[in-house]
């Protein structure tokens, strides 16, 4: 059999930047893979579109540019706020931060730069800007139950629920890997 539309999928991988090469996230445990829905927007379209087609039992490496995954980098999406709306945090460069929307949905932001006043922030997603390498094992591809369906059709595939690994899913912006 092979990935299609609406398939359940469920695979193993390992993420890296290809800039650093280090790892950004993985999933090797083949006793708990991640798996999603295929064509539901629960994983980034670069990966999808990767999968699609292909043999279970196949492996491959593909690289992933960020058209196909968290986008460029938006410059209007850092900005500069008052450092009071901080208090009470101590702040680090780097560091990651949440909070709420304007349209009341988790947000998450990266500390850019502290100033005496002011803080920079960045609200982008941590892998926007990356060129990702992913090394994936098709693990199993299926028609999905009714009750998977359900079970899927709210989930990324993370650990939250009864699944584990992580996607990057491309409407999950709440965490490096994606997740919520």
């Amino acid at each position: 059999m092979i990935v299609e539309n609406n398939h359940l999928v469920s695979i193993c991988y390992i993420v890296t930047n290809k800039d650093d090469g280090n790892i950004l996230d993985k999933n090797d445990n083949k006793d708990k893979p991640f798996s999603f829905i295929m064509g539901k927007n629960q994983v980034i379209s670069g990966l999808e579109n990767a999968l699609l087609g292909k043999k279970i039992g196949s492996n491959f490496k593909i690289e992933i540019h960020p058209k196909d995954a968290y986008g460029e980098k938006n410059k209007d999406f850092i900005q500069e706020v008052s450092k009071e709306q901080f208090s009470g945090i101590e702040l680090v460069k780097g560091m990651t931060l949440y909070g709420q929307s304007e349209d009341g949905s988790t947000a998450q932001v990266i500390v850019e730069e502290i100033g005496e006043n002011s803080v920079i922030i960045d609200y982008n997603h941590p892998l926007a800007g990356k060129v990702l390498i992913f090394e994936v094992e098709i693990l199993a591809s299926k028609f999905p139950t009714e009750e998977e369906i359900l079970e899927f059709s709210h989930s990324c595939g993370c650990s939250h629920n009864s699944h584990s690994g992580c996607c990057g899913g491309a409407n999950h912006t709440n965490s490096s890997c994606g997740c919520h």
